[in-house]
């Protein structure tokens, strides 16, 4: 097992004193205090697990089994916070919020491998104190250690479900889960069968195989290189069972990229809509960080101009280097609200709106409790406004591909309803573009979720300006 050593401050000593004795540093375990830093900087510092995750793995060199453990308990327990917190809510004299976040963030650790990976109590218990002592001091140690105790005493998760007595089954679900109440309510309205709500759940927790987009190679090398399989939606996508991506030569070299193979499906979605006129002239409204840029670089129809657009320029950056190689592409700084092209300059357009990101709960184990109900409404606004501009982009008789990481109704089908209800926008049907693709029609509209297609939860809406 991988440990790591916590260095410790050293103390100034006055003049005649004896000089302390030398006290060893102490050893942790690397897999442990990796994950605890993951949550600390997910709390402390609102990073994001899975940037912040990969980047101390590289610095600390894991053995793999170490960091595989680390993964497991970094994302298992930020998925699982809710759950944790009301477990040790009940366990804890004072209101969770007034511990030290540091505190805290070792109890939901330590709490998650009791009750959900059951871990046997003595080692998640003396480990997660040996932290507690390393990371805040001796004080804290004794208070994690009787929570901890108490914890084990529950039992598992299903017994600690059943401890918390929940008033109802969206209360069941919240805790079984590990769902906010607002989003369990927004998977039910979006996916309109109460009896697929757990599972849509379920799916969200269990951790997402790696997709690969192949750009410049072919798909079938690809999967042979990286020892994945071809990706059952998309022509374009290889599957892979696990391991690094990065140690692909086809990633490396810029021929393949990691992709959700939902997030290639939205990009081609706008290049299968069938068109009225010329096709010469693409654009990628939101296109940072360029995975949907890229692809359709690498798809497009010879003689197809390509401007990929971002507000931030650290974003258009990104899209550039996606882009790097391909010829006749375009890469501005652009606010898409306040564009500076003229009315139908283009063909195509594809708004990747920014949006929640609900989506992709599978990658994003935090997302689900950093965001709020409050923060759809901002986005929805923000949505329609860059809506009216893509479809104020495109000419008469051109298409417009609306998409959002997110199934969440506000963010969805209220806002290209809102659309589509104008007299010169016509609703062109996703579904038939991808007959492949079994469960995709929410109405016109196009919906991908983890648990029916293992992809990311895409929305995906085709829009023709009529005149």
């Amino acid at each position: 097992m991988t440990q790591i050593p916590r260095s410790r401050g050293t103390a100034q000593r006055p003049g005649n004193q004896r000089p302390p004795q030398r006290r060893h540093r102490p050893v942790l375990d690397g897999a442990r205090l990796t994950a605890y830093d993951v949550l600390d900087g997910v709390t402390s510092r609102a990073a994001y697990a899975n940037l912040l995750l990969p980047q101390l793995l590289r610095e600390r060199q894991l053995e793999p089994r170490d960091a595989a453990f680390a993964t497991q308990l970094a994302y298992g327990a930020l998925r699982a916070t809710g759950t944790l917190d009301a477990v040790l809510a009940t366990l804890v004299s004072r209101p969770l919020a007034e511990l030290d976040p540091r505190v805290l963030d070792l109890l939901r650790l330590g709490a998650y491998q009791l009750i959900d990976l059951r871990v046997p109590a003595h080692a998640a218990v003396d480990t997660t104190v040996a932290l507690t002592r390393a990371i805040v001091g001796t004080g804290a140690s004794g208070l994690v250690n009787a929570v901890l105790r108490k914890v084990a005493a529950g039992g598992d998760r299903a017994a600690w479900v059943v401890a918390l007595a929940p008033a109802g089954e969206d209360e069941r679900l919240a805790l079984a889960t590990d769902h906010p109440r607002w989003i369990i309510d927004a998977w039910r309205d979006a996916l309109g069968d109460p009896d697929e709500v757990e599972q849509a759940l379920l799916a969200d927790d269990v951790a997402p195989e790696v997709h690969l987009v192949a750009r410049r190679v072919d798909r079938d090398e690809l999967a042979a290189e990286s020892g994945g399989a071809p990706g059952p939606w998309s022509p374009y996508a290889v599957r892979l069972p696990g391991g690094d991506p990065g140690r692909i030569e086809a990633v490396r070299t810029g021929g393949a990229a990691v992709q959700d193979e939902g997030s290639q499906l939205a990009a081609l979605a706008l290049t299968r809509a069938p068109l009225d006129g010329p096709d010469a002239a693409w654009l990628d409204m939101c296109a940072g960080p360029g995975g949907k840029a890229a692809l359709l670089a690498a798809v497009r129809p010879a003689g197809v101009h390509l401007t990929a657009t971002d507000r931030a320029e650290h974003r258009a950056e990104l899209v550039r280097s996606a882009l790097a190689g391909d010829a006749d592409v375009e890469v501005r700084v652009v606010d898409g609200t306040t564009p500076d092209w003229p009315a139908g300059s283009f063909d195509r357009v594809l708004l990747d709106a920014p949006c929640t990101g609900l989506g992709a709960l599978r990658r994003r184990p935090e997302v689900r409790w950093r965001r709020t109900a409050e923060d759809v409404a901002p986005l929805a606004a923000l949505q329609r406004a860059l809506l009216d501009s893509a479809l104020a982009a495109v000419r008469p008789g051109g298409v417009v591909a609306y998409v959002t990481c997110s199934p969440h109704a506000a963010e969805t089908v209220d806002v290209v309803d809102a659309a589509a209800g104008r007299d010169d926008v016509e609703v062109l049907p996703v579904a038939p573009l991808f007959r492949e693709v079994p469960g995709l029609a929410r109405g016109g509209y196009g919906q991908l979720w983890p648990h029916r297609h293992g992809t990311d939860a895409m929305f995906i809406a085709l829009l023709r300006r009529t005149r």
